[in-house]
């Protein structure tokens, strides 16, 4: 898909962006089973720029967050349904558990996270902080989690 990238074609799309002074978002999760939260999340991501930039945790990066059993869907379909977001512009993929590299690579204006940091809690602060990228909390609160589908479906079909 032509918005699926890897963070070094992502990088010259954002020097180009930069100059065209487009303000570059960028978001970060595994994204496992795409919820409400998740959309809440990535569309108010959106609102802070022109261009939205979303990572996915890879499969082994998702398996080390989030443990046995994860994720359910691999990283390819995740991108693939990312990337079908009208409001998304390009997704990538990492096998890191933080996004400090792919920062350090992207350099975007804004690092977008969920309303479950606040900005002294983000791993990703003095990355951030160095690179002159503005933290943003974005979303609504955080009532939603692939962990608990997971687990009604499990309850639901038990019997």
């Amino acid at each position: 898909m032509l918005k699926i990238k890897n963070r070094n074609q992502l990088k010259v799309i954002v020097e180009k962006l930069k100059k065209q002074n487009k303000k570059v978002v960028f978001a970060n999760g595994c994204f496992d089973l795409i919820h409400v939260g998740h959309i809440r999340f990535l569309k108010s991501a959106k609102k802070k720029g022109d261009v939205l930039i979303v990572g996915i945790n890879s499969d082994s990066s998702t398996h080390k967050i989030k443990g046995k059993g994860r994720p359910i869907i691999n990283e390819k379909q995740r991108a693939e349904i990312l990337a079908s977001f009208e409001f998304v512009d390009y997704v990538t993929i990492f096998n890191e558990t933080t996004v400090e590299k792919t920062l350090k690579i992207l350099r975007p204006h804004f690092h977008a996270k969920g309303t479950d940091y606040t900005k002294d809690t983000v791993p990703e602060k003095e990355t951030s902080r160095k690179y002159g990228i503005k933290i943003v909390i974005v979303g609504d609160k955080k009532k939603h989690s692939t962990k608990d589908i997971i687990k009604t479906i499990i309850e639901r079909y038990k019997k």
